[in-house]
């Protein structure tokens, strides 16, 4: 029964060892993957994409409508001058031809009746049987005779060019770009039925955006690559502006600039080309650029700044840095301010660090 008192006391040392607080576990030493901190540097020239195209390109279609009955020629296919592209029916624009000289034919019955008609009575004038007035109105009888003939002619040879007309021909040597008919359609007078490239000068066309066109006049020089040929090339050609578009293009909002090829060069038509204008400012220094897995919230302040892990070499730890971003250009951004050349920064697994935490680097292909 004496020792009943001591019961309490050990229940409260045992009580108590139950609350103490365990040790904190230390932090675990994390491998992150390092990039170093450079600038790249922009390109000193500007270079485009475009095509080339044949300085003349002739969308020919008939001066006259009917039914499209032949079109002997395709897409990518040589023509000559005065070879047959297209032709139409012709049979209603003959039985026009045909009435236009019938009418020619009636026109010279009646002038040489009236001829007749004059004569006779210019030697019943002579022989004092009729009148000068009868002899005036014989004249202007004639006169409009002769009038509605040559009207009869003029006609009748229009009708007869519309004939011709029906035979769609190449105007001069080229290449068909497109076909824009097909035999059966019913093609109306001026409609384009075949596009054609004439051979002779060629150009290299591009599309320039409106805040780069003030850079191009007209007769500046350029150089010109071929896509096909790679950069093996051994010289690109050498080009001078042509042409310069007025206004930009409705959809685009880009304005056309035409490139004048020299006259010896061997390009196909439709040919993709880079275009390199001379006279451009020299290579600056670019921006510094970083993955976009390499930035984090800043902790603290302005939740919106964006910040990165920097390492410290000396005591293997990383410490947290604000940065200001410019803009973004696809998986990377691009930082205007905040950092240094040389400096290294963490590019993945920004998450799991605290400020002050030792980290190691990162081998790919290390054993855990």
């Amino acid at each position: 029964m004496k020792t009943l008192p001591y019961v309490p006391v050990l229940l409260v040392a045992v009580l108590l060892g139950a609350c103490s607080r365990p040790e904190v576990p230390q932090e675990p030493v994390r491998a992150v993957k390092l990039m170093k901190v450079s600038r790249g540097s922009l390109q000193a020239q500007t270079g485009y994409a475009g095509e080339v195209r044949a300085r003349t390109e002739s969308r020919l279609g008939f001066r006259v409508g009917g039914k499209l009955v032949q079109r002997p020629v395709e897409v990518g296919q040589r023509v000559t001058a005065g070879q047959l592209l297209a032709q139409l029916d012709a049979q209603d624009l003959a039985l026009v031809a045909q009435a236009a000289q019938a009418q020619v034919v009636a026109a010279q019955t009646q002038r040489d009746l009236a001829a007749a008609d004059f004569k006779r009575f210019s030697d019943l004038k002579a022989q004092g049987f009729v009148s000068g007035a009868e002899i005036e109105r014989r004249q202007a009888t004639l006169d409009a005779a002769e009038a509605t003939l040559r009207q009869a002619r003029a006609q009748g040879a229009v009708q007869g060019n519309q004939a011709g007309y029906a035979r769609l021909l190449a105007d001069g040597p080229g290449v068909v770009l497109a076909v824009e008919a097909e035999v059966g359609q019913v093609v109306a007078a001026g409609a384009p039925v075949v596009r054609v490239a004439r051979d002779g000068a060629r150009d290299a066309v591009i599309s320039v955006p409106e805040d780069q066109v003030s850079r191009i006049r007209v007769g500046q020089a350029a150089k010109v690559r071929l896509w096909s040929a790679g950069q093996s090339a051994a010289e690109p050609f050498s080009a001078q502006v042509r042409e310069l578009a007025a206004s930009a293009d409705p959809v685009t909002r880009t304005f056309q600039v035409k490139l004048a090829l020299p006259a010896d060069a061997r390009v196909a038509l439709g040919a993709t080309v880079n275009v390199l204008f001379d006279g451009e400012p020299a290579a600056a220094a670019g921006p510094i650029r970083l993955p976009t897995s390499a930035l984090i919230r800043a902790s603290g302040g302005n939740t919106q700044d964006s910040a990165v892990w920097v390492f410290d070499p000396a005591g293997s730890t990383v410490s947290m840095r604000t940065v200001v971003v410019a803009r973004a250009d696809g998986n990377e951004l691009l930082v205007a301010s905040g950092l240094k050349e040389g400096e290294e920064v963490v590019a993945a697994g920004v998450h799991v660090l605290s400020p002050g935490q030792k980290v190691t680097r990162y081998a790919a292909g290390a054993s855990r």
